[in-house]
């Protein structure tokens, strides 16, 4: 398939991305026919991951709202994916921000939508590699280790398998950020999915298989396991939905929480 003259050259466009396959979900245009018939693949198992990825936004969207009335002037932004409406910079909109992701489209489009906006930039990095992340020059230019920061990892940590250490990798994050930061997370499961949807589950993820992310979709304990250390605050590791709901959100197969660095 010949790129168009704005795709990054490591671009493979005969493998989907889980990042431009959100971005379909979202209604974006930011992704190939590779991505949408895998994507598509989904929906005709499961019907409602468009309003799941819209559910994860809404959490984004709230969770970033309450860091900044805690008084959290600047994000780090894990997995950040392909700009839409309601990136973090629009919801905290005098915050220094960072977006990562490891997706060049992402990347790609992070910057040239960034770029005459001097309090927010974008970096290609492995959220898998907390050195290479949190040593990038511009994460240390933008950020201020002396004050609070808000981390935030919405529907990215299962994407990466346990074999790749993601709690490890989340701890890591956790011991470079100063009292007073927050860590919100958002993670898929299994977790009170009826009996029979249970093997459409297990499809979803075969799907995801052959793309460039697996999906992993964890337990509660493991899902709250990545708050080790931390003051998880009320209502806890929750559904999704009902993590301080401020609309009539479906309800999802997924956890949320925030958790406090003391």
């Amino acid at each position: 398939m010949e790129q168009a003259s704005w795709v990054p050259a490591s671009v493979d466009l005969d493998r989907p991305s889980a990042a431009r396959m959100y971005d379909y979900y979202l209604g974006g245009s930011h992704n190939f026919a590779v991505d949408r018939e895998a994507a598509k693949a989904v929906e005709k198992i499961f019907p409602g991951m468009a309003g799941a990825a819209r559910a994860n936004r809404s959490f984004l969207r709230r969770a970033v709202r309450y860091l900044v009335a805690r008084g959290v002037d600047q994000f780090l932004d894990l997995g950040s994916g392909i700009p839409t409406v309601g990136n973090v910079h629009e919801i905290a909109d005098q915050a220094r921000v960072v977006y990562v992701d490891v997706e060049p489209v992402a990347v790609a489009h992070s910057t040239a939508l960034l770029r005459d906006n001097p309090r927010v930039t974008a970096i290609q990095g492995d959220l898998r590699d907390p050195e290479g992340v949190l040593g990038h020059e511009r994460v240390r230019e933008w950020l201020d280790f002396d004050r609070p920061i808000g981390l935030l990892m919405v529907a990215v940590l299962h994407f990466v398998p346990d074999s790749d250490g993601p709690h490890e990798a989340v701890a890591r994050y956790v011991r470079a950020l100063p009292g007073g930061s927050y860590l919100a997370i958002s993670h898929g499961t299994l977790d009170g999915v009826a009996p029979e949807h249970v093997v459409e589950g297990r499809q979803v993820q075969d799907i995801y298989q052959r793309s460039d992310s697996q999906l992993v979709l964890r337990p509660h304990a493991e899902v709250a396991a990545f708050f080790a250390g931390l003051d998880v605050v009320e209502p806890g590791v929750v559904a999704l939905s009902q993590w301080h709901p401020d609309s009539e959100d479906d309800f999802i197969s997924a956890y949320a929480g925030v958790g406090r660095k003391a």
